[in-house]
C-alpha cells in the first residue's frame, strides 16, 4: 500500500533576479511501514524536501500525495487538519513549548485534534518512551535526550500514518541518539508507521529499510534493503 508520493517534485527561488534551483524533478513512492533515509550533503535539498512532503511548504512544480489525498488541493484549514491527524514530526531542536509540562506537550496537540481520551493518551505515551515519572517536568527541567522523547511522544501519540524525523539526534551525544534511535524504530514498528528521515550520519541511514540520496536538487540513488543484519556496535 502506498502512503506518500511524489511526482516531479521541484522547488525553486529567485535570488537577485537568479533563479535558484532547490529540488529537481523528485518522483518517488513509499509503502506503508517502510523506514527511509534521505541523505546527502549539505545544501542538496534534503530538509526542504522533507518540508514540501510534510505540506510545510509548497512545491514550484510538482506534486506531493499522502494517503491518496494530494497536498495541493486541500486548503489551508484542511491541510493543518489533517497533518495534525495523519503526519508525526520530529525536529532536531526538540521545539518543545518550554512553558508547558512534557504531558502538557504531548496532551495539548492531541486536544486541539478534538481527542476525548487526549490526558491518559498523552500519560500511556510518555510511559512508552520511559518517561512516566516525568510527566509533570518543564522541557528546561528536562536532559535533551529527554526532550526528544518528549517529542517523540507528541509525535506518536495521535497515531500518524506517516512520522517525518529531520536529523532526530543533532543535537545528542553518541550514546544517547542511539538510544533515541532504538526507542524509535521500536514504536514505529510496533504501531506500523511509516518512517522518513533526514540524516547525514551513515549509521542511522544504514537502519532504514531504504536509502534515497540527493545531490544539488537531485535524486542521485535510491537503494532499499541496504543493511539486513545492522549490528550498532560496528559503527
Amino acid at each position: 500500500m502506498i502512503i506518500l508520493e511524489t511526482d516531479n517534485l521541484s522547488k525553486s527561488f529567485t535570488d537577485g533576479g537568479a533563479r535558484l534551483t532547490v529540488l529537481d524533478g523528485i518522483s518517488l513512492q513509499v509503502e506503508k511501514a517502510e523506514t527511509v533515509a534521505i541523505t546527502g550533503p549539505s545544501g542538496s535539498g534534503k530538509s526542504t524536501l522533507l518540508g514540501l512532503l510534510a505540506g510545510l511548504d509548497t512545491p514550484s512544480g510538482g506534486r506531493v500525495v499522502v494517503e491518496g489525498r494530494d497536498l495541493g488541493q486541500m486548503r489551508e484549514e484542511e491541510l493543518t487538519a489533517f497533518r495534525g491527524r495523519r503526519m508525526g514530526f520530529i525536529f532536531q531542536s526538540y521545539r518543545l513549548l518550554p512553558a508547558l509540562t512534557a504531558e502538557e506537550n504531548v496532551r495539548v496537540p492531541l486536544e486541539l485534534a478534538g481527542d476525548r481520551l487526549a490526558a491518559p493518551r498523552a500519560r500511556e505515551w510518555l510511559r512508552q518512551v520511559g518517561l512516566g515519572d516525568r510527566l509533570n517536568h518543564l522541557p528546561a527541567q528536562l536532559s535533551g535526550g529527554e526532550q526528544q522523547r518528549v517529542a517523540l511522544a507528541r509525535a506518536l501519540a495521535p497515531q500518524p500514518a506517516l512520522l517525518l524525523a529531520d536529523e532526530p539526534i543533532g543535537n545528542l551525544d553518541s550514546t544517547t541518539g542511539r538510544d533515541m534511535i532504538d526507542l524509535m524504530f521500536s514504536l514505529v514498528q510496533e504501531n506500523e508507521t511509516t518512517l522518513l528521515l533526514v540524516t547525514h550520519e551513515p549509521w542511522l541511514a544504514k537502519r532504514t529499510e531504504r536509502i534515497i540520496a540527493l545531490k544539488d536538487g537531485r535524486m542521485v540513488s535510491d537503494i532499499r534493503r541496504p543493511c539486513f543484519n545492522f549490528d550498532p556496535t560496528h559503527f
